[in-house]
């Protein structure tokens, strides 16, 4: 089908228009790229035949410069893109401009700064809470509703969708083993989160407030923090995740701007503690995400975590991660933290729909606890768009390989 031609209702239409990196057929080139329908516009291409004033930003082999050019431009080129894709007198021009996405190779879309990944599913902290601390008079630690914890990763490790992911080794002790031993992990895990892109740096020794979210955050993306629970559990007291968490962590090839979602944003659940005044959204514009993610282990459906029941939202989550001072550089990415629902069927992790190992998942082909060699999990997403139309966002796909 040609690329202009898209079906009614096609979760990539113009009402999304995610951005990406690819590499056309036979050539090493990289180019930014517009996914619409099952295609890829060459972005840059397209923006040069058609004398557009952000064409510099656009003929880049990354999205950086895009990213660092702020809101208005952000606004500006997705009118454009949009009126490019959907106007017929420019489809001459551009429907040459455009790639079958099942011939192009899909790169990192951005060169990530820093990595942040923070815990803000009440559903998720209450669930490990009560696996680990089961005799605890209250599952979530003293400071959970008072601010977004969160952990600095490795972003030198994060990988793009598609990308096998090595079983990593490390030290793991048995609960009645004298001592640790080293080797492969055996318990390794998946955290369905979605991240979130910054794209305007920020001063350092300024916060950025709630109200400028907006103004910093380009977009968003799945992502999977995968993690070897045996290798976290015996490093993680007292300073927290470290081997456990910086092998891998697996972004999608698309970045969903803002803009396309606004369709899908809501108010996060109620509160239950007072925050402090950096963290009071009371007053500001919903600040949450009707997002509907679905994990998958071999193609099998495992769960379907609501990104809606997150208690701290992305804006919260850069509020406190910047509140001391610290700066923002472009590229920087902050994932949500694992996202769990209520249900059974809405946990994020294995950790949650295994209980820790104790309930082994039925998949079609074996019993699974946590994940075994070959496995392939697949996280994807959708999200209310106008007029009832979906927003599709990119998937992320990792298949587990020995280790070496």
């Amino acid at each position: 089908m040609p690329p202009f031609d898209v079906p009614e209702g096609d979760p990539f239409g113009p009402h999304n228009l995610p951005y990406g990196v690819f590499s056309p057929s036979g050539s090493s080139e990289r180019a930014v790229g517009v996914r619409l329908g099952d295609h890829v516009l060459d972005a840059g291409a397209a923006a040069h035949a058609l004398g557009s004033p952000y064409a510099s930003l656009l003929a880049r082999p990354t999205l950086d410069p895009l990213l660092a050019a702020g809101r208005t431009a952000w606004s500006d080129v997705r009118r454009a893109l949009t009126a490019w894709v959907t106007v017929p007198a420019h489809r001459e021009t551009v429907e040459p401009l455009f790639h079958p996405l099942s011939e192009v190779t899909l790169h990192l879309p951005f060169e990530v700064a820093d990595y942040v990944d923070f815990y803000a599913s009440e559903n998720h902290a209450r669930n490990v809470g009560r696996i680990f601390r089961p005799d605890a008079a209250d599952s979530l630690t003293p400071n959970w509703k008072h601010l977004p914890i969160g952990y600095h990763g490795r972003s030198g490790t994060v990988v793009v969708s598609g990308t096998d992911v090595v079983r990593p080794f490390g030290q793991r002790k048995a609960p009645d083993a004298a001592a640790p031993v080293f080797g492969p992990s055996v318990r390794l895990d998946i955290e369905a989160e979605v991240g979130f892109v910054v794209g305007v740096p920020s001063e350092p020794g300024r916060p950025v407030p709630l109200g400028g979210f907006r103004d910093h955050v380009f977009g968003l993306c799945l992502l999977n923090d995968w993690s070897a629970r045996d290798v976290q559990a015996w490093e993680y007291v007292p300073l927290g995740p470290f081997l456990g968490k910086s092998f891998a962590t697996s972004v999608s090839a698309w970045i969903t701007p803002l803009d396309a979602l606004e369709e899908a944003r809501v108010a996060p659940p109620e509160r239950t503690h007072e925050l402090l005044p950096y963290l009071d959204d009371a007053a500001e514009e919903p600040g949450g995400y009707d997002l509907r993610i679905t994990v998958t282990v071999n193609g099998h459906v495992v769960s379907e975590p609501p990104f809606s029941t997150m208690y701290w939202t992305a804006a919260q989550q850069l509020a406190h991660m910047t509140v001391n001072g610290a700066c923002l550089r472009t590229g920087d990415l902050y994932g949500s933290g694992t996202v769990s629902g209520p249900a059974e069927r809405e946990r994020g992790s294995l950790l949650e729909l295994t209980w820790n190992g104790r309930d082994a998942l039925e998949l079609p082909d074996g019993k699974r606890t946590f994940l075994e060699d070959g496995d392939v999990v697949t996280l994807s997403a959708w999200a209310p768009g106008p007029d009832g139309v979906r927003v599709g966002l990119g998937e992320v796909t990792g298949r587990v390989v020995p280790a070496v």
